[in-house]
């Protein structure tokens, strides 16, 4: 389990093509359920499920640290042999998951209510959206523990797995959506139910290929190792401070769609078009990012500073490269596929004349995201915090100032929002590099 990979271009394909194939997976989860549920013809019951799913993404996505801080320390353990330090991670994050998630479930009743306060949907809609979030909030154990095993599989470099988790829990959520809505009518409920129900399977499964990981006994005689307080003031630490820079980018995107909202139904309704195509991207660019994740862990754990080196360019370059092949896919084809999402022309016309700015996005955006991986693996949490916080305080202000100039002012914000990100980190990486070891002899180049 500790043998190193070797860093060639072709491993590194190797390890994040499972990655890009289960992230584009993960949009069709909400298109499932909007599908499920929109082919009910109850427009209250649509609405509130897309009002219950910014109230759960906020919420959940909040403990997005559990899958980020489980990968860094986990591949750190892998690159320094330590295998005993491998096993006593994947409790520890399994142990944190599960019982954040257990609170998150009590803490519901004071949660749920001010976030509608906040969002101010009212009466049938809100209806809706609390049996939405009531169903989702009975998974909430067991997606905040598939957040910590996923971690633990990305930093092993366990993508194919992970893979297969993904594609597992997204089948599940599907059948159970169709059972629970067309078959015995839940209605809103029944879409969050199936996916609460879908997460604790995927729990399930991802513990079962954990132990087929480790073999059989590994989980045995883990001891004091499990309870080392200086590990577990380690696992804290990072977690709080990734905790704080997800809080901050989700308070920056929030603060996009709420800017495309003041302008009026027709740009927001553009802007989710596009918002679709940027999503798309991000997910699939992800598989870079996560890979740089395992790999630089690695190398941080053996102590290797010229690996380090090699694996930031490697993953670096695939970044890139799909960055601008994005940004040309966007750009070259997406008026035909913003054609084919909406009939209104209005929205048609307000999205086509924004459109360059959304194929900019994987481009400009590409930089940010790796550097994300590549911190992320360092466990470099600070450094995490401290750039997304800047970028999002920076974000405001610009899109403050370009507010006289509209739709095309909030997507220069927006723009802008990823060079802050890239910047910040980036004045950060000499410092994370200087600390990694000694210089060691470069490894083999790949033609």
């Amino acid at each position: 389990m500790t043998t190193p990979t070797p860093l060639t271009r072709t491993s590194i394909f190797q390890q994040a093509w499972p990655i890009m194939l289960g992230q584009t997976t993960v949009p069709l989860v909400g298109m499932v359920d909007t599908v499920v549920i929109g082919r009910t013809g109850d427009a209250a019951a649509l609405a509130g499920v897309a009002l219950g799913t910014t109230v759960i993404n906020f919420l959940f996505w909040s403990f997005g640290f559990l899958r980020m801080g489980m990968t860094g320390m986990t591949a750190q353990a892998q690159g320094a042999g330590d295998t005993e330090e491998v096993r006593a991670m994947l409790l520890r994050g399994l142990a944190l998951g599960f019982g954040l998630g257990v609170a998150l479930f009590a803490l519901q009743l004071l949660l749920v209510p001010l976030a509608f306060a906040l969002l101010a949907g009212g009466g049938a809609l809100d209806a809706a959206a609390s049996g939405y979030v009531s169903g989702r909030f009975v998974g909430a154990p067991a997606s905040l523990g598939v957040f910590a095993l996923n971690g633990w599989l990305l930093g092993l470099g366990r993508t194919r797995a992970a893979l297969l988790l993904q594609i597992a829990m997204n089948l599940v959520n599907a059948v159970l959506d169709i059972w629970f809505v067309w078959g015995i009518g839940l209605g809103a409920r029944g879409v969050g139910l199936g996916t609460a129900c879908a997460e604790w399977s995927a729990l399930l499964l991802g513990i079962f290929l954990a132990l087929r990981i480790l073999g059989p006994g590994a989980l045995t005689g883990l001891g004091a190792r499990l309870f080392d307080r200086d590990k577990l003031r380690r696992l804290f630490a990072v977690n709080a401070d990734i905790m704080v820079r997800t809080v901050a980018l989700l308070v920056l995107f929030g603060w996009f769609a709420n800017a495309g909202a003041r302008l009026g139904a027709v740009p927001l309704a553009a802007n989710h078009v596009l918002m679709q195509f940027v999503s798309v991207s991000a997910f699939v660019l992800d598989g870079f990012a996560f890979t740089a994740e395992s790999r630089i862990g690695e190398a941080i754990g053996r102590g290797a500073r010229a690996e380090l080196l090699r694996a930031t360019r490697l993953t670096g370059e695939f970044t890139l490269a799909a960055g601008a092949a994005f940004a040309l896919l966007i750009h070259v084809a997406g008026v035909p596929l913003i054609a084919a999402v909406t009939d209104n022309a209005e929205v048609r016309a307000h999205a086509i004349a924004l459109l360059p700015f959304a194929a900019l996005v994987p481009l400009v955006g590409a930089p940010a995201w790796l550097l994300d991986g590549v911190f992320i693996g360092a466990t470099a949490g600070k450094s995490l915090r401290d750039a997304a916080v800047a970028a999002t305080l920076l974000y405001l202000a610009t899109d403050l100032l370009l507010r006289p100039l509209g739709a095309v002012g909030m997507w220069v914000a927006l723009l802008a929002s990823y060079l802050y990100r890239a910047a910040g980190l980036g004045l950060a990486l000499p410092r994370l590099v200087q600390s990694v070891g000694q210089p060691l002899a470069e490894a083999p180049r790949e033609a």
